[in-house]
Order: C-alpha cells, then structure tokens, then sequence
C-alpha cells in the first residue's frame, strides 16, 4: 500500500526508489517499513487527541530514523555504482 501523503525526504529520489523496488527485495521491505512507520508516526503527532506517550513517539521516532538512515546507504550505495 502507499502513503497518501509522501514523505518529502525522498520525493527527488522516487524514480530510483522505483528501481530498487524492483530490483532488490530488502530494500523494498526497508522502504515499505519506513513507508508505513512515517505514516503513522505523522498520524501520532499530528492527532490532538492522541493516547500516545511522550517516550512512545520518541521510540517510534527513533526507529523511523533508523529506517530512514538504511534508505539513505542503500540511495547513496546506487549512486556512486
């Protein structure tokens, strides 16, 4: 499934995204994690009314940032090949 709302990092990057999608299953499951993740992470800080602790967010944040770290080798890894 896909966001409906793209997460801006990586809007420049979609096409090679595509491509390594394609072409390589780890980093579709990373992508698609972080996908997922960021979308709800939003959702959390961005609902009033949310029941989310402070140190649950700040976890949930710190494993989209891992995610989003791996995404980044992996876009970087593509590039200089």
């Amino acid at each position: 499934m896909k966001n409906s709302r793209p997460y801006r990092k990586f809007q420049y990057q979609q096409k090679q995204i595509e491509e390594l999608e394609k072409n390589n299953t780890q980093f579709k499951r990373i992508f698609t994690e972080y996908e997922s993740m960021s979308e709800e992470l939003w959702d959390m800080e961005t609902t009033p009314e949310s029941t989310d602790t402070d140190d649950f967010i700040d976890s949930f944040r710190l494993q989209t940032d891992y995610l989003e770290e791996q995404i980044e080798k992996w876009l970087h890894k593509d590039e200089i090949q």
